[in-house]
């Protein structure tokens, strides 16, 4: 039996980014990530301009500068006459004017070496947290199981769950959750990607069906959306069916589908958008996905967990470095960013109901060219660019940004 002063479960963008702002702080943080490696395919590859500028104030701008890395600056959707402009990231406030795609494993590596040159901070991958321990009614630490079947538990003063929308520690605790329904699936999939094919991220909506191609660089990571629950009906009826479709709807992308091989080249999420009614017990605190789902809409998910995670690192350092720590001090926590992460997801749900979800059921009177053009937003947006930057801001910094806190912040760059 170990102890440690935070145990951080899950490996992802808001338990590496807490685990390394505690070490910052001086406290015993030890961060236990099942897998052996971050070399999976994440497909939220998104780092925000809220993040960017988050990162220079730790020092890890030039060593995130040199990750190869693609720069987005607009979004984009199509349209009958066309791509047309939708959100542009160079008219938002702050240093950073773009979204950046980077591989998420160079991000959490980037991040893991940051966290290893602190002498506070412990990183054990191939450790699975299993359960949690209890005392007296709260939660004291975590049981995990090591690659090599090895069961034991780590105690600690309080326990982060970072172990996303189907975290085993939320489950364990058996907190009430409100889940909100969702009309959609995504199919994740990649494409080649040509000399002279559109730059930044594109949308695109056709009978029954939606798409949003991101560009990588050398290949464009796409989300081609589905009504919920309607995957096996449609890998049933075929993979070329599936390439006539996306051939239809987007034809410049139809001399490429043939790398689709076959359904093993296309991933299911299954959406989901929930959010707890309250984020923690004692000794356990719940943040980015554990807390609060996000639907894949805007890419926001992953900006909304570090931002937990900056946030609960300001909260919580002191109290856990004096030993004090309270349940009040965890709610603090929930008070500062339950707003963010509830009107996002009621942005979400809008978006699902006004424009998904009658596009997935074959409505396209929302957002299609007809006699009377566009719709109004987006007629809007075009007569009048500067509103742009109001979608453009909405994804890329949020409605409360976080900002490293003094006791994390370098004012050199880091050397890692």
């Amino acid at each position: 039996m170990k102890h440690t002063t935070c145990c951080v479960v899950g490996g992802g963008p808001a338990g590496m980014m807490l685990g390394l702002l505690l070490a910052r702080a001086g406290i015993a943080v030890t961060v236990l990530e099942k897998h052996g490696d971050f070399l999976r395919d994440f497909r939220g590859d998104t780092v925000h301009p809220s993040t960017l500028t988050l990162l220079d104030e730790l020092g890890l701008g030039p060593a995130f500068a040199r990750i190869p890395h693609r720069l987005v600056e607009r979004m984009q959707i199509q349209l009958d006459q066309g791509l047309v402009p939708i959100g542009d990231f160079r008219r938002i406030p702050g240093p950073h004017k773009h979204l950046a795609f980077v591989p998420q494993w160079d991000f959490l590596d980037l991040l893991a070496d940051a966290g290893r040159a602190e002498p506070e901070f412990t990183l054990r991958m191939h450790t699975e947290a299993t359960g949690l321990c209890t005392e007296g009614g709260a939660v004291t630490g975590v049981h995990y199981r090591c690659a090599d079947g090895t069961a034991a538990e780590l105690r600690a003063d309080l326990t982060v769950a970072c172990d996303g929308r189907r975290s085993v520690l939320r489950a364990a605790a058996g907190m009430p959750v409100r889940s909100f329904g969702v009309p959609l699936d995504v199919w994740w999939f990649r494409l080649p990607r040509h000399d002279g094919d559109p730059a930044g991220g594109v949308a695109c909506f056709g009978s029954g069906q939606g798409m949003v191609v991101i560009d990588r660089g050398t290949y464009f990571q796409n989300a081609y959306l589905i009504r919920k629950g309607t995957d096996a009906a449609l890998r049933a009826a075929g993979i070329e069916t599936f390439r006539h479709r996306v051939t239809a709807m987007i034809p410049w992308l139809g001399d490429r589908m043939q790398a689709v091989r076959d359904w093993n080249d296309v991933a299911l999420l299954d959406v989901r958008l929930d959010r707890l009614r309250r984020w923690s017990i004692p000794g356990l605190l719940c943040l980015g996905d554990a807390a609060h789902a996000m639907s894949p809409v805007g890419g926001v998910g992953i900006n909304l967990a570090i931002q937990d995670a900056v946030a609960a690192a300001r909260l919580l350092a002191a109290p856990l470095r004096s030993g004090t720590l309270t349940r009040r001090d965890l709610d603090r926590v929930q008070l500062r960013r339950w707003a963010p992460a509830a009107v996002t997801q009621a942005a979400q749900r809008a978006i699902h109901a006004r424009l998904l979800g009658p596009v997935l059921t074959g409505d396209l009177t929302l957002a299609r060219a007809g006699s009377s053009g566009p719709a109004l937003p987006i007629r809007l947006l075009q007569r009048l660019p500067w509103l742009q930057a109001i979608p453009a801001t909405a994804v890329g910094i949020g409605l409360l940004p976080e900002h490293a806190p003094a006791f994390a912040r370098r004012e050199s760059p880091i050397t890692l």
